[in-house]
């Protein structure tokens, strides 16, 4: 009867307790920063883990991020050395950032089991540390010319891959705030936003001419992540008609080559602008190496996890999904000036682009590129376009197919010709 007792008051307490991993807030817009989905992980286990330095409380303590844990420091004593010449001190900083703790600790999934003193110490201290690095980046603070962080080579690529990692984030609302009182507090004349900083940091990772840039530099995001995400996003890569009912995939570069499809690299500011017309897929150029593949992946993630954004990099992906099946459509869009390969083999290439679309919700009704989709398909389905490829890839494809078919042609014209003086002379014989 006692251990009765004992049971029925352990289910009144699991009844009664809060879920951790996914927390109730979860659902709501204030949250944005995700676990990725073991799913996910599971496909690309190495995708989503920092390697170098941790954001956040997801991964904060872990072994092998302990070395940029302790420059962390070291770039928030710069920062403040410079900071009390107008009055901002840690405490300031600390004050702030505490008063938000609430709205920060809403925008993790999970439940963040962190006392309050140490979670906003951590939010002071991983913010100051981007912005610092950001500014010494951006020319707007003098860098110490022997920090080890930028004379080993390794180290850069690394940060900016953390950076937009989906689990290594902190609110963008805290950077924002972190910023206004450390940088624009100290700067009369031209004060950059912390956005323009941001681009241009990873603009050495991904680059795009400042015309492209300065476009993005007043935007306002969740994190870093969404940032970068949103600076390839304009509102003109929408679906703007009601798309058909029966609309599927489409078959891969080689096969759509086969009936008759051009691939063309397009001249844009963004690789999401692809365009279809009169038989000709433009597709802008795009370099796929640690970098990008790092991206996607995040990008990806944070769209399956996070309902109130848009799929524009899952479409994106979905699409050089479907292109790329095979190491052979790897390869031809190669050759087409389309895909620049610092990532590996044909093979590899083709292996990533099948595994991101893996295990991902895509809504092929809805979404920028339904249109394409519908198109592409219409095309591919027209028996003449596909009967007339196919002759022109038999016999003019290459130029010993083309001589074997004017030879062919030549040699036909001939045999009518001598058919018809044959019927003509038996028709009307010579007098």
């Amino acid at each position: 009867m006692e251990d009765e007792r004992e049971w029925l008051a352990l289910m009144e307490v699991k009844v009664n307790q809060s879920p951790r991993l996914l927390s109730k807030l979860a659902g709501k817009k204030s949250c944005c920063i995700f676990r990725v989905p073991q799913s996910l992980v599971e496909i690309n286990k190495k995708a989503y883990q920092p390697r170098i330095v941790s954001m956040g409380p997801y991964h904060h303590g872990r072994e092998h991020l302990k070395m940029i844990q302790e420059h962390k420091w070291k770039y928030l004593g710069a920062m403040l050395n410079r900071t009390r010449n107008h009055g901002v001190e840690f405490k300031d900083l600390y004050a702030v950032i505490k008063s938000m703790e609430q709205q920060i600790r809403e925008c993790y999934s999970e439940t963040i089991q962190i006392k309050s003193c140490e979670l906003i110490e951590m939010m002071v201290l991983d913010g100051c540390f981007v912005i610092e690095l950001f500014s010494i980046v951006g020319k707007l603070v003098q860098g110490n010319l022997d920090d080890p962080i930028f004379t080993m080579s390794w180290v850069f690529p690394f940060f900016t891959r953390d950076f937009l990692r989906l689990e290594n984030q902190i609110p963008y609302f805290v950077l924002e705030t972190l910023f206004e009182l450390t940088v624009l507090g100290s700067r009369r004349n031209n004060p950059p936003t912390l956005a323009k900083l941001a681009l241009e940091f990873f603009n050495y990772m991904v680059q795009r001419d400042v015309e492209v840039l300065e476009q993005y530099y007043n935007l306002t995001a969740k994190h870093l992540l969404d940032l970068f995400r949103l600076s390839f996003i304009n509102s003109s890569q929408e679906t703007t008609r009601e798309i058909s009912p029966f609309l599927h995939l489409i078959p891969s570069a080689k096969k759509l080559h086969l009936a008759g499809i051009e691939f063309k690299p397009r001249k844009t500011s963004s690789f999401l602008d692809i365009d279809f017309r009169n038989g000709v897929l433009e597709i802008p150029p795009l370099t796929i190496d640690d970098f990008t593949s790092s991206v996607f992946l995040n990008c990806v993630a944070y769209e399956q996890c996070y309902r109130y954004c848009t799929k524009h990099i899952t479409t994106y992906a979905t699409l050089m999904g479907c292109l790329i099946n095979t190491p052979g459509d790897a390869g031809f869009l190669s050759d087409q000036k389309i895909i620049e390969n610092y990532f590996g083999t044909d093979e590899e290439v083709a292996r990533f682009f099948n595994n991101v679309g893996k295990d991902v919700a895509f809504d092929i009704q809805r979404n920028y590129l339904s249109e394409l989709f519908e198109g592409v398909n219409e095309h591919y389905r027209n028996n003449w376009y596909v009967r007339w490829a196919s002759f022109k890839h038999t016999y003019f494809d290459t130029p010993w197919s083309f001589m074997s078919a004017v030879a062919a042609l030549i040699l036909l014209l001939l045999t009518m010709v001598q058919a018809f003086f044959a019927v003509y002379a038996y028709v009307l014989p010579a007098k």
